[in-house]
């Protein structure tokens, strides 16, 4: 049977479908080939508005979820001619879908966790068994269902020798410690990273993003601003936790902004960066102070002034690209969804209750054959 399957991953970010093809016949995992595309303009628009409640919700999701997965198809297509590969020498998609609302543990105890997809329509466009809704099967036992990655991280990047980190920073910012002497895996989200910094960029310069931080690095960050950000309550929580746009979002920071409007834009956007540089430093030496290597993955780490402010805020750790590691860091979060499909389909669990609060690890997605 076929050890090659194919990974795709848009993240709150909504900077686009990121697509890999993965080999798991070897010890290590081999990436294959790599496709990425943006979304429609009218897509993208109505995924950011299903963020919050609006009228006619459940037909504008339903239509939302298939152009998604025609996206996703078209992503799959192209990367399957990239790769000259067939899509019947591929075991499964993972599909993660869109987010549009997570809410754990809330309101009636269990919550909820929505991620908008039509895998049936995916299988039917790419006759190729599609993994999806991951996270739902973890939310019922009791957890966060977020994040995932933490068990493919320890897979990939986990050494026996020294404790080491993974930081992924795509939409929301999320970390994984990696120590070989403890008894538990720990991973939690942070908090805003690309969310904030993009919506910012978008709003007062017409950029989708700050390029390389290039436009962050001309700002003073202003320290009593930071200090109010910093405030908010989910970052002095105890792991396990998660976070997403349900609570960092424009309307969190407009809010947060009141009394500030002598800032400059420019100054707003350095103090974003520093808050997302500082929360993932203070996540990290909270819960693992020793931690020597940071391995940072996700559209952020090509954000070059916050990666200097992280390195900056971690003087005793080494900040460095995913790349080092020997993967892009634009691929790991689509590789590790290929990877959780594959659990799924082998019968393996792909959660752990030690990251996401649940009752214990549970075999997660539900499956859509071709």
């Amino acid at each position: 049977m076929s050890e090659r399957y194919i990974g795709l991953m848009s993240g709150t970010s909504l900077d686009g479908v990121d697509a890999v093809l993965v080999d798991f016949s070897t010890e290590r995992p081999a990436v294959l080939g790599h496709s990425s595309g943006s979304f429609p303009e009218a897509l993208k628009a109505e995924l950011w508005a299903l963020n919050v409640a609006g009228d006619n919700e459940v037909h504008r999701a339903a239509l939302a979820a298939n152009g998604l997965a025609r996206v996703y198809a078209q992503q799959v297509h192209h990367l399957l001619a990239l790769s000259n590969t067939k899509s019947s020498d591929v075991r499964a998609i993972g599909a993660h879908g869109q987010t549009i609302r997570h809410r754990p543990q809330e309101f009636d105890g269990t919550g909820y966790t929505v991620q908008i997809n039509n895998a049936a329509l995916l299988a039917e466009l790419c006759a190729i068994d599609v993994v999806a809704d991951f996270r739902t099967r973890d939310v019922a036992a009791g957890g966060q269902g977020a994040p995932l990655v933490p068990p493919f991280h320890q897979a990939f990047f986990g050494r026996s020798d020294t404790v080491t980190a993974v930081l992924n920073l795509g939409g929301i910012s999320n970390i994984t410690i990696l120590d070989p002497y403890a008894n538990a895996l720990i991973g939690f989200d942070c908090g805003p990273a690309n969310v904030l910094l993009d919506g910012w960029c978008q709003g007062h310069t017409g950029d989708q993003f700050d390029d390389g931080g290039a436009w962050a690095a001309q700002g003073k960050v202003c320290l009593r601003l930071l200090a109010h950000l910093l405030d908010e309550p989910y970052f002095s929580r105890s792991p396990p936790k998660s976070t997403g746009r349900d609570l960092f979002n424009p309307a969190w920071l407009t809010e947060k902004l009141k009394g500030f409007g002598e800032l400059a834009p420019v100054d707003i956007q350095a103090t974003l960066t520093e808050l997302t540089a500082q929360s993932c430093a203070n996540s990290l030496n909270a819960v693992a102070p020793m931690c020597r290597l940071l391995s940072v993955c996700g559209g952020g780490a090509g954000n070059g002034h916050l990666m200097t402010r992280l390195q900056a805020a971690l003087p005793g750790c080494a900040v460095q690209s995913s790349d080092v590691a020997g993967i892009p860091p634009q691929q790991v979060e689509a590789v590790a969804f290929a990877w959780l499909a594959r659990q799924t389909i082998l019968g393996k669990t792909g959660s752990v209750g030690s990251v996401t609060g649940a009752k214990g690890a549970r075999i997660l997605g539900a499956v859509y054959p071709a």
